[in-house]
């Protein structure tokens, strides 16, 4: 199977154009929840230049301008196999590979939820048990953090999930960079950062709180709500088990609509599987 039998072809691709902004990425990103959006030029002909992804704007808060929000990630051609393509996001930690051809032209885009879809359909390879793919360190955060810090947290960790737990370090959620997209609103010349600035004394006291006011945690450009985490994220998650194949997670994920599911023996949380690790396995 090749790039070109599971990307998406440019004719189905939203894109942004040399000069914008990051609104017009935003609105694309919660609107029609894509994880990101390419950047192209039209200068004598369409000319790809980048990506633009959820993480960019969350990472950067206060950068308005396209060109420097956009970032250079590694791409492929239609005739590459899938299992090459796996293999570079796999190696550059890439979760989506623009497909580009002569003169940079934008021919497509293949995601890592396209290379699941082929594992999910039997098109590559996907007898392995996700119990050898899990990875064993789980990127958590507790339940009563305000979503800004439960944000931050997630930044540094450099995942795109958080499991939430409980005050007895029970699992009752997970939230996600998506779930953080989608009440993110973008503010343009809003001065007032609140009125209660966090001391020294103050819960949730680090670097990266400027201010906790009323509702929102704002920057120059994006506020994010300061309600509990417990408030935005998916109750009661799908959970697999070891014994589970890649096909069959993978399948469980584009059902679900997700890009992670936590590893369970029994009741315990054991691990966690994201898309990438079944991509491992190819």
């Amino acid at each position: 199977m090749n790039v070109a039998d599971a990307m998406t072809p440019r004719s189905e691709l939203v894109t942004v154009e040399l000069p914008g902004t990051r609104e017009d990425v935003l609105t694309y990103l919660q609107e029609r929840e894509f994880s990101s959006v390419p950047v192209v030029k039209n200068d004598e002909g369409e000319r790809y230049r980048g990506l633009v992804s959820r993480e960019d704007l969350i990472e950067q808060p206060d950068e308005d301008q396209l060109a420097l929000l956009m970032q250079e990630v590694p791409t492929t051609t239609a005739d590459t196999s899938v299992v090459e393509a796996a293999r570079l996001m796999v190696a550059e930690d890439a979760r989506r590979v623009p497909v580009v051809g002569d003169d940079d032209e934008l021919e497509g885009i293949i995601t890592i939820t396209d290379v699941v879809r082929a594992i999910a359909d039997g098109d590559v390879d996907g007898a392995s048990e996700v119990g050898g793919l899990a990875r064993r360190d789980v990127n958590t955060v507790y339940e009563g953090t305000p979503l800004p810090v439960s944000e931050r947290e997630i930044a540094y960790a450099n995942v795109p999930y958080a499991v939430v737990l409980d005050d007895d370090a029970e699992m009752t959620g997970i939230v996600t960079e998506v779930d953080v997209i989608d009440v993110a609103r973008v503010v343009e010349g809003e001065d007032d950062i609140g009125d209660s600035i966090a001391g020294q004394d103050d819960d949730w006291m680090w670097e990266g709180i400027k201010a906790v006011g009323n509702r929102y945690f704002p920057t120059r450009n994006v506020e994010i709500p300061a309600e509990p985490v417990s408030e935005f994220m998916t109750a009661d998650p799908v959970t697999v088990s070891s014994t589970k194949t890649a096909q069959e997670v993978a399948q469980s994920m584009l059902t679900h609509d997700v890009e992670q599911l936590p590893l369970v023996n029994g009741d315990d949380l054991t691990g966690i599987v994201r898309d990438i690790d079944l991509l491992s396995a190819l």
